[in-house]
Parts: structure tokens; sequence; C-alpha cells
């Protein structure tokens, strides 16, 4: 079975990477094995000049891996947009949990979209709409939640998304 991903979206400076920050220790507590996949719409550039890994790039590898003992990190050339799916499928083994996404609002992944009064809101489907998450009320027909209800959003994403029982056998039980 494919590792399920949840989209969190809202307007830039909406509070969602601290949304997130904050309800993945709850899902650790409970036992998930969770990934992030975050989306940059104006580009980045993790590599640091001068590195080995950067001189690497610049001397015109497609792809560089930098390796140590417990962590990877890969610096590629991507032709287009990767989409989470690729992702998931192409640098994910099967021991996660949940892939939690923040952006992709236009992408058919449930979601879970965070408004902030003084930030504005986003058009977004209502199609795979799990929940609000905001400081002002809103009338739609999904769970409403403040944004300090880290517990409550955690325990909607367990509902929804329940920790693979083949993980258990596996010796990965928290």
């Amino acid at each position: 079975m494919a590792i399920p991903i949840l989209s969190f979206v809202g307007r830039s400076n909406s509070g969602k990477t601290t949304l997130i920050e904050r309800v993945i220790p709850e899902l650790v507590r409970a036992g998930y094995k969770v990934a992030t996949v975050k989306h940059a719409g104006h580009g980045f550039n993790l590599d640091t000049e001068g590195k080995d890994s950067w001189r690497h790039k610049r001397a015109g590898a497609s792809s560089v891996m930098v390796l140590s003992k417990g962590s990877m990190a890969m610096f590629a050339d991507v032709s287009d947009q990767i989409s989470v799916e690729e992702v998931r499928d192409r640098f994910l083994d099967h021991s996660y949990d949940l892939i939690i996404a923040e952006g992709w609002k236009h992408e058919n992944y449930p979601k879970i979209v965070v408004i902030r009064e003084e930030i504005g809101e986003i058009s977004i489907s209502r199609e795979g709409l799990l929940a609000v998450v905001s400081d002002k009320p809103v009338d739609l027909s999904v769970p409403l939640f403040g944004l300090d209800d880290v517990a409550g959003v955690a325990d909607l994403i367990m509902k929804q998304f329940p920790r693979s029982l083949s993980h258990a056998d596996q010796g990965l039980e928290a």
C-alpha cells in the first residue's frame, strides 16, 4: 500500500510550518514514522558555496549525494516539478506511516488549510478538505480547529490515516 500524503496549505506566513512542527511530535509519540516534503515556489539552494558537494555540482555533476552515519542529503537537477508521489515512490521506503506535504494546494491530496485573519484566505477546492485551522470563524462543513489545538489536529490525522499494522510486525512499534 502506498504511503498516504496529507497536505497543509495556506497563504505564506499563515503558520503552516509552525503547525506542522507542532503536530509531528504528537504523531511520533503515537508511534508514527513521518516524512515531510516542502514546496518552495520560488526555488531554493541548500548547498553551501565552497563545500565539496557544492564543488561537485559546480563541476557539472547532475546529482550529488552526501552520506554520513544516519543521514543522507541529495542535491539533484530535475527537469520539471517533481510530484510528492514521485518523491514517495523513488526515495522513501515503505516503513513510513504518513507524508506531510507543505503546499501543493491545487493537487488532489487530502488537505488541512491554515487561515489567519491578518493574512487572509486562499482559494481552495473543498474536495479533499479534511479540516481548517484558523483564528477566526470559518463556515465550511469540515472540522474547525484553533491555531493552538495541536492535539485535536493530530487526533484527526491519526483517525484519518491510521498507522500501518505491519509496522508492529516489523518491530517498529514505538
